[in-house]
C-alpha cells in the first residue's frame, strides 16, 4: 500500500482494544487496521490489544492470540474499544465491566462496536444515552436495557464520550468517524482511501435489513443524480428540482432514495454539504462567507447552525483544530 505523507504533529493517543475468547478475527482487526495500519508509518495512535480473560484466547477461526497486554492496560488508555462480544446472552466478565467503568470515569473515550455495545450496556455506561447495535439484536437490546435509547437504523451513534456502532462493517464507519473527529476530514479520507472504503457512508442500517431493494448499478439514474449534485453543491437544490432532474415524481424519488441510501434526500444533501465545508475549512483560508457559499448553505448563519448541529463544534473551531 502507498505510504501516507507525514502529517502535522499531533499528541499521541493510546488506544486499547479488548480481546476475548471466541472473538471474530474481523471484528478484532477493524480498530487495529484503522488506528494502526491505515495511518502507518505516521500514526499518532499507540495501539495495544489486551486480554479480557485469562490466556489462551482462541478466535472463532480457530487460531490462538498471543502477546496480549493485561486488562490493566485500560487504566492508561485514552480510547478503549470493545470490538464485539461472543454471545449477547452471556454476561461479560465482571473484571472487564469494572475496568470499563473505571476507564470512562477517569475520562477515557469508550467504543462498543457491533455487539460490543451490549458489553457497554452491561457496564451501565449507556444508561440514559442513545446507542445502536447490530439490527438483528436491536429489539432484544431495547428490551434488556430499557434505560438505553436504542436507535436501530443508524450506522453509529456518538454521545458524550461513548461511541457505539451497528454490525460488522459499520465498525469501520465508527472508527473512521472517531479518526475524523481527532485528525480531521482530510486525514480520515486518506486513511479510507488506503483501506479502499468510503470515508463516510450516508444512510443507516435500514439499507441492510432484509427488504426488496432496487438494483444498485453504478450508472443508474439515481447514482448519476447523486454524482451530479456532488459536483454542484454550491447551487440550490430542492426535492422538486431534484425530482425533475431525475425525471421522477417527488414521492418516487423519496422512496427510491431511501431504499438506495437508507436516508432522506435532505439528510444526504446536508451531509454532503458539511463534508465539503470540512475540507474547505481544513485546506483553504477562505472566509466563512465563501465556505458557506461554496458548500451551498446560503448564508453564514445557516452554515454555522447546520455545521455545529452535525459536527458538534462551530466551523471556526474545526478550522483551528485541523487546518495545516
Amino acid at each position: 500500500m502507498r505510504t501516507l505523507p507525514a502529517p502535522a504533529a499531533v499528541p499521541r493517543c493510546r488506544v486499547a482494544v479488548v480481546a476475548f475468547d471466541g472473538i471474530s478475527p474481523f471484528h478484532l482487526s477493524v480498530p487495529c487496521v484503522v488506528f494502526g495500519e491505515a495511518l502507518a508509518p505516521h500514526s499518532p495512535f499507540e495501539l495495544q490489544v489486551c486480554a479480557a480473560e485469562p490466556a489462551p484466547l482462541r478466535t472463532r477461526a480457530g487460531f490462538a492470540l498471543t502477546g496480549l497486554r493485561p486488562l490493566r492496560t485500560l487504566q492508561q488508555a485514552d480510547v478503549v474499544v470493545v470490538p464485539s462480544w461472543r454471545n449477547v446472552d452471556e454476561h461479560p466478565p465482571e473484571a472487564l465491566l469494572r475496568a470499563l467503568r473505571a476507564a470512562h470515569a477517569r475520562g477515557a473515550f469508550v467504543v462498543g462496536l457491533c455487539l460490543g455495545s451490549h458489553v457497554l450496556a452491561e457496564a451501565g455506561l449507556l444508561d440514559g444515552l442513545r446507542a445502536t447495535t447490530h439490527w438483528e439484536y436491536a429489539a432484544r437490546f431495547a428490551r434488556r436495557y430499557p434505560a438505553v435509547q436504542v436507535e436501530p437504523d443508524v450506522l453509529y451513534v456518538e454521545q458524550g464520550r461513548i461511541l457505539t456502532s451497528a454490525g460488522t462493517a459499520a465498525g469501520l464507519d465508527a472508527c473512521l468517524h472517531l479518526l475524523r473527529q481527532r485528525l480531521g476530514a482530510e486525514r480520515a479520507s486518506q486513511a479510507a482511501r488506503r483501506l479502499v472504503i468510503a470515508p463516510h457512508r450516508a444512510g443507516g442500517q435500514a439499507q441492510f435489513i432484509p427488504q426488496p431493494l432496487p438494483a444498485r448499478h453504478g450508472g443508474s439514474p439515481l447514482t448519476q443524480l447523486m454524482d451530479s449534485v456532488r459536483s454542484r453543491l454550491q447551487h440550490t437544490h430542492s426535492l422538486d428540482s431534484l425530482a425533475a432532474e431525475a425525471r421522477m415524481s417527488r414521492r418516487s424519488l423519496t422512496r427510491q432514495f431511501k431504499a438506495h441510501t437508507g436516508t432522506s434526500v435532505q439528510a444526504w444533501l446536508l451531509a454532503e454539504r458539511v463534508q465539503l465545508a470540512q475540507r474547505l475549512l481544513e485546506q483553504t483560508r477562505q472566509p466563512m462567507t465563501q465556505v458557506a457559499e461554496a458548500a451551498g448553505f446560503g448564508s453564514p448563519e445557516a452554515f454555522r447552525l447546520h455545521f455545529r448541529r452535525v459536527v458538534g463544534v462551530p466551523p471556526m473551531q474545526w478550522r483551528r483544530s485541523f487546518q495545516g
